[in-house]
């Protein structure tokens, strides 16, 4: 199991939490997507820290996707 992402997961997961107290009922699945999307670009701003080994990890998903990842 790759645990790499695991800070990233918690950070992420808090994030729609704390979107999904300030607003628990969506008008439609469009209005709930827009709000995942601002909420995830807002939660990424804050992250500064290089990911560890990201150079073996994305040679290895270029391994495994070749046809993803160029």
């Amino acid at each position: 199991m790759c645990r790499w992402s695991f800070g990233y997961e918690r950070s992420r997961n808090s994030g729609y939490r704390r979107l999904n107290k300030q607003r628990s009922v969506f008008p439609s699945d469009t209005a709930l997507l827009k709000a995942l999307y601002l909420a995830t670009h807002k939660i990424a701003k804050k992250w500064t820290m290089p990911l560890r080994n990201w150079c073996r990890v994305l040679g290895e998903l270029e391994i495994m996707y070749p046809d993803r990842l160029g």
